[in-house]
């Protein structure tokens, strides 16, 4: 199982439709799709409109290409929900928001070391960052 995290805490997974990997992407649509951090989203252009949720993995809390992927699907237009997955912590949760994902879903023993209220700490993402000190 896995929990989701959003700016409100904890829930639980709503997404009950499934998703494509990339690589198995024909012609036919797909409304949530997976991406591991060396997928080129590009591959996606011509589908942004139809796809309700994109996936991306981390494999790893040090990995962070999935960032680079999330801001160029943004960059491309992409308005869906954005997803990060994986064994990610806490203290990354400001990254994820500032460069485009809407949620993130870890695994429950994350969840069980860094309850809600480590992640909530960090919701107030805009506010947390050097630029926001230096001009204040």
């Amino acid at each position: 199982m896995s929990v989701i995290v959003t700016d409100a805490g904890f829930a639980p997974d709503d997404w009950a439709e499934g998703f494509a990997a990339l690589a198995d992407l024909g012609a036919a649509p797909a409304r949530a799709v997976d991406l591991v951090n060396t997928d080129d989203p590009a591959r996606l252009s011509n589908r942004l409109a139809d796809i309700a949720l994109i996936r991306i993995a981390f494999p790893a809390f040090n990995d962070g290409r999935g960032f680079t992927l999330a801001r160029r699907l943004r960059t491309m237009g992409y308005t869906g929900r954005l997803r990060a997955a994986g064994p990610v912590i806490a203290d990354q949760y400001a990254m994820f928001r500032r460069t485009g994902f809407d949620e993130v879903e870890i695994p429950d023993e994350i969840a069980a070391r860094q309850p809600q209220d480590q992640w909530a700490f960090r919701a107030d993402w805009r506010a947390h960052d050097y630029q926001s000190r230096l001009r204040a």
